[in-house]
């Protein structure tokens, strides 16, 4: 699906990545996890366009892609959900869903592509003629998820999705990424949350300043006390 070769970028002076090379499989969710500062979030700025690389290659399916424009990779059904709130906050559900699907060159299918994601966010067909916020938390970050579902995405990147959610909207925030890898969504996703993250994860990567220090099986990384001890000041233990 997706495959990282020897990046190297970062921001002015500052060198944030150093050789960063992996590949994600198709249908899969993986997720990279690690201490602040390890170049996770810039991992994602450099595959999406966002950030223009030093070196190295990003390649989508065999095609080489890298630092090709935000609307060139959407184009080519690569999804980006940053971390933190990106929802129009005074906006419906329904009309922050419509902006989701602005860049669609099937603007006529719209209206059914959103039905079809509140399908699979009922609670957003629920509230779907409210102001976005009043939504809670884990509520927003399904919007956000699902407005990005709207381009028909086949690999969907999804940065921090638990960052400041409760254990329950954790949970729920999860089962929705869940749904979309059986559903065929390739998931690369950055998380802090690793233990909770690991488990629904087919793949973990465990980045560190800037590299790649293990790649396996999740339930491998799971199972690693190196991971918590040395990685995540024992967060995975026990």
């Amino acid at each position: 699906m997706i495959e990282v070769k020897n990046l190297f970028g970062g921001y002015g002076n500052m060198t944030v990545l150093n050789g960063v090379s992996f590949k994600v499989e198709p249908g899969t969710i993986t997720t990279i996890i690690g201490p602040n500062g390890a170049g996770k979030s810039t991992v994602f700025k450099a595959i999406f366009g966002l950030l223009k690389v030093r070196s190295g290659e990003v390649l989508l399916n065999g095609e080489n892609v890298t630092s090709l424009a935000p609307a060139r990779m959407l184009a080519k059904g690569v999804t980006y959900v940053p971390q933190g709130r990106n929802i129009i906050p005074q906006l419906s559900v329904y009309h922050n869903l419509e902006i989701g699907g602005i860049t669609s060159k099937d603007q006529a299918s719209l209206n059914g592509r959103i039905e079809s994601v509140m399908d699979q966010f009922p609670i957003l067909r629920e509230k779907r003629d409210q102001q976005a916020f009043v939504l809670s938390g884990g509520q927003q970050k399904q919007l956000e998820i699902a407005r990005g579902l709207l381009l028909d995405p086949k690999l969907m990147l999804v940065d921090e999705p638990s960052i400041g959610l409760s254990p329950r909207l954790v949970r729920e925030t999860f089962e929705s990424l869940t749904r979309l890898r059986d559903q065929g969504v390739t998931v690369l996703m950055v998380e802090q949350n690793a233990k909770s993250a690991l488990a629904i994860s087919d793949y973990g990567i465990v980045l560190e300043l800037g590299q790649v220090r293990m790649h396996d099986e999740a339930k491998v990384l799971l199972d690693d006390p190196r991971v918590g001890q040395l990685f995540l000041g024992g967060a995975i233990e026990g």
